[in-house]
């Protein structure tokens, strides 16, 4: 597997230990870090890490920090962990180049599969599919298969799907979904995105379930 080396920046051994022991099941390369200085010492002179998932309170340099001094140099993918659930943070990780934000606790298996979304969407080249439970999106060729088995859908419907799968476990507003799958500003009846929903989940089967109603915000894929 190519782009398969994760550093696991945590000052928490437990914690470290049940990331890395989810991480290796999938076939991933794992490095640990207790705190920032260490996974920058570690992150300069290893180029093959292509994803680093970093604790937002450590010892000697917290998350924060060490996330402004990596995107000094390098893009690489960055997941923080953080216990913390406020706006205020989120959007500030966000200024600061966090890809996505996880919040402690979390499923270790959700985790596994944001972490595999998020190296399909950073490393399109490497490996043109997105597979969870069954589905298989070939963005080269734009075919899903759902159990070995063409889904027929529609452009925009391919594109839905695909921007639910690269966010697995992510809440994702109506206004979220309009503005990344159809590019612009939607300013007319969000209902068109309820409709797409409607059919897709009919074409997936009993796959469809996956796709779950976020009430009073939109939709988001869960395992």
């Amino acid at each position: 597997m190519k782009n398969n080396k994760i550093l696991i920046v945590d000052d928490e051994a437990r914690m470290r230990k049940l990331i890395k022991d989810f991480l290796t099941a999938s076939n991933y390369e794992i490095v640990e870090a207790e705190n920032g200085q260490v996974a920058l010492d570690i992150f300069k002179q290893d180029d093959s890490i292509s994803l680093i998932l970093l604790d937002v309170m450590m010892p000697v340099l917290d998350g924060w920090a060490t996330l402004r001094e990596i995107r000094t140099f390098s893009k690489v993918p960055v997941i923080m962990l953080t216990a913390r659930g406020e706006e205020n943070d989120e959007l500030f990780g966000f200024e600061l180049g966090v890809d996505e934000y996880i919040s402690k606790p979390f499923s270790p298996k959700i985790l596994v599969a944001r972490v595999e979304a998020l190296l399909t969407r950073c490393y399109p080249n490497s490996d043109s599919n997105i597979e969870l439970d069954g589905i298989m999106i070939d963005q080269n060729a734009h075919v899903v298969m759902v159990d070995g088995k063409n889904a027929d859908l529609s452009m925009k419907e391919f594109e839905l799907l695909e921007y639910l799968m690269s966010n697995v476990g992510v809440a994702l507003s109506r206004e979220k979904i309009l503005n990344n799958v159809w590019n612009y500003d939607y300013y007319g009846d969000s209902r068109t995105i309820d409709s797409h929903i409607k059919k897709l989940r009919k074409k997936l089967g009993k796959k469809g379930n996956h796709i779950e109603t976020v009430r009073g915000l939109g939709y988001k894929f869960e395992m």
